[in-house]
């Protein structure tokens, strides 16, 4: 099975010299949205799901209309929940980010003062992507190695959501212990697709490989940001 993990495209974090929280696109996330769909057009897919965020429901408008696909929202693929910094000077929260990245490797699970920990927000995720699989019968076979039952191998899922969100679910598959810095060892870029596929097989189930990661080249190498 091939499971394609989408990020949104650029979101429109400051207006103003103001943070904006939950932002929706600017106004070329949206072309990288429209490329992205235009990308995939051709592709079948099982099943189709979006963050309830805003700036991924914008990306993934244009891939559901292309393939004449009702919305659907799977709540656990939100991204980290951040402080509510709406209005604020934007230096409010360059300053917030540059004294988490100076912490100890350890206290990074904190998060941001105000948001959701790092810990609670990667434990959310790989919860939602557990319980979401197994729906489908896609489960560990062990604690120990990263081997899964896959019971339809020809099942396309594709998941449009943030940069967090889609490497913590990559990793989860791979079977890479957590880090409070998941989206910062697996690089995706706005409206990049990556894809897992279930290509290794034994016994007793399969593994999954990373087979793209960050896939970009339907967009201009000006449009490429991250």
């Amino acid at each position: 099975m091939e499971i394609v993990l989408i990020r949104h495209g650029q979101p429109e974090w400051a207006r103003d010299g103001l943070n904006v929280t939950r932002p929706p696109l600017t106004e070329l996330g949206h072309r990288q949205a429209a490329k992205m769909a235009a990308y995939l057009a051709d592709e079948h897919f099982d099943e189709i799901y979006v963050s309830p965020l805003i700036r991924a429901r914008q990306t993934a408008e244009p891939l559901f209309t292309q393939l004449g696909r009702p919305e659907e929202i799977q709540l656990w693929l939100e991204e980290v929940r951040d402080p509510d910094w709406n209005g604020l000077p934007v230096a409010h929260a360059r300053d917030a980010y540059e004294e988490e990245r100076t912490r100890p490797a350890h206290s990074r699970w904190h998060g941001l003062p105000g948001g959701e920990s790092l810990l609670d927000f990667v434990a959310r995720v790989r919860e939602g992507c557990g319980l979401f699989l197994a729906e489908r019968g896609i489960e560990r076979v062990f604690d120990t190695l990263p081997v899964w039952t896959v019971p339809n191998p020809d099942l396309r899922i594709a998941l449009v959501a943030h940069a967090g969100t889609n490497s913590v679910i990559a990793n989860h598959l791979l079977g890479l212990d957590p880090t409070p810095w998941e989206w910062e060892r697996l690089v995706m870029l706005h409206a990049s697709v990556s894809r897992l596929t279930s290509s290794v097989a034994f016994g007793d189930g399969c593994a999954f490989s990373l087979t793209k990661l960050s896939d970009v080249e339907f967009l201009e190498r000006d449009e490429r940001t991250g």
